[in-house]
């Protein structure tokens, strides 16, 4: 029973790890990537759609982003959504294309950046201790309820730190390697 907690624990860790390394790929470095448009989301047939369910996002240089909808028509919408994203972004709408300059970062913005990152792998690291606490709180379940003993229970939160130490640790290595990727000039 133990086992099955402390299983259960690392995989809801695992999805944290995997969330947030999602959530790092939307912040924009000065390189152009597609992951920086995937929490635009589109007016378009009477509904917010995601970008990425309406058009393909390529990168045919490292400073430019382009973005091919299935529908020609909704260009101008998707370079609308873009621009009001809050991204930094200026698209221009080009024909049924959307062309999206990558602009340099500034020195300022990079450390604002830095910030969000900060913040993010912050709440990353919440939901961590969160993951363990629900597995804690579970074992301790199980020893007052006769069906694991003291030892075992000891045993298992022993373990359950472990996992979490290493997940943290993990947390930390991809804000710093996201870090040296917007600090890059």
């Amino acid at each position: 029973m133990s086992q099955e907690t402390l299983e259960a624990a690392e995989r809801a860790m695992d999805r944290t790890l995997e969330a947030l390394g999602r959530e790092f790929a939307t912040v924009r470095t000065g390189k152009a990537t597609p992951a920086i448009l995937d929490a635009v989301k589109v007016e378009a047939y009477g509904s917010l759609v995601p970008l990425k369910q309406i058009a393909n996002v390529g990168v045919p240089e490292p400073q430019m982003l382009l973005v091919q909808p299935y529908d020609p028509s909704i260009a101008g919408p998707i370079a609308n959504a873009i621009q009001n994203a809050d991204l930094g972004l200026n698209p221009s709408a080009d024909g049924g294309l959307v062309r999206v300059p990558i602009p340099p970062l500034t020195e300022e913005r990079r450390r604002d950046l830095t910030r969000v990152l900060h913040r993010m792998a912050e709440e990353g690291r919440v939901s961590l201790r969160h993951a363990r606490h629900e597995a804690r709180n579970t074992l301790h379940s199980l020893k007052d309820g006769g069906d694991i003993g003291e030892d075992d229970c000891r045993r298992a939160e022993d373990r359950l730190q472990e996992i979490i130490d290493h997940r943290v640790k993990r947390v930390d290595e991809l804000l710093a390697k996201k870090e040296a990727e917007v600090m890059e000039v």
